[in-house]
């Protein structure tokens, strides 16, 4: 399990556009999202991105120098409803708790308008068995819920409220994160050329429904317990 964090922040040396509610690519060449052959060097990734790149090009060596099956899976926002997100790390599960508990969210630079791909871990699973199915060998994936599975920040927002019923509160913090992505989501087109058996079946809507469920139950069983 590698992550995009091995491009760094290169991704937002790709000319971009603003809209009402996003940023996306102007580059027609990244219709489609950032593919794996995108450069991976001369960028800033944090430690934790760093310590992906180096396990990532050594499992690809193990691949290429003894034709070993191996794949390093480059990961994006995997998500479900068990998924446990705090404000820095699993930003749509996080999201949607704030949004169940009434909880200020903020949300750091790019006007609220920073794009991510999420992709439901049931999807993830999937890929998962259909690579051990038919294993090949030094294969890197950019495994996330591609363009169609895209939201800002903002667009989450309205997502959630739709899922809690209930209005986000949040705040703006006009500093983005070090190397945060402006913009970023998975070109699938290698995934699904590789393993046509396997797609995104789980669509962002009903991932945000599954979550705001979650947290939900999760939060009532808490309070019961505290009685």
């Amino acid at each position: 399990m590698s992550t995009n964090k091995v491009y760094g922040d290169r991704p937002n040396t790709i000319p971009i556009v603003e809209f009402e509610t996003r940023w996306d690519y102007a580059d027609p060449a990244y219709a489609n999202g950032i593919a794996e052959d995108f450069p991976t060097d001369q960028s800033k990734h944090s430690i934790f991105g760093a310590s992906k790149v180096a396990g990532d090009i050594m499992a690809q060596e193990y691949g290429r120098y003894f034709n070993m099956p191996t794949c390093c899976l480059r990961g994006g926002c995997l998500t479900g409803p068990g998924h446990a997100g705090v404000e820095l790390h699993g930003f749509l599960s996080y999201l949607v708790k704030c949004g169940v508990e009434g909880r200020e969210y903020r949300v750091f630079g790019y006007k609220g308008k920073q794009v991510r791909d999420n992709i439901h871990s049931e999807d993830v699973a999937r890929f998962m068995f259909e690579f051990w199915r038919g294993p090949r060998a030094a294969e890197v994936y950019n495994l996330g819920g591609g363009k169609g599975n895209t939201c800002s920040i903002l667009e989450a927002f309205r997502l959630a409220e739709n899922a809690t019923g209930r209005p986000m509160k949040w705040r703006y913090v006009d500093e983005n994160r070090i190397g945060d992505h402006v913009c970023y989501y998975s070109d699938l087109r290698k995934m699904k050329s590789h393993y046509p058996a396997w797609d995104i079946t789980r669509p962002l809507e009903s991932i945000v429904q599954e979550i705001a469920a979650s947290w939900m139950e999760r939060l009532a069983k808490a309070v019961d317990g505290a009685a």
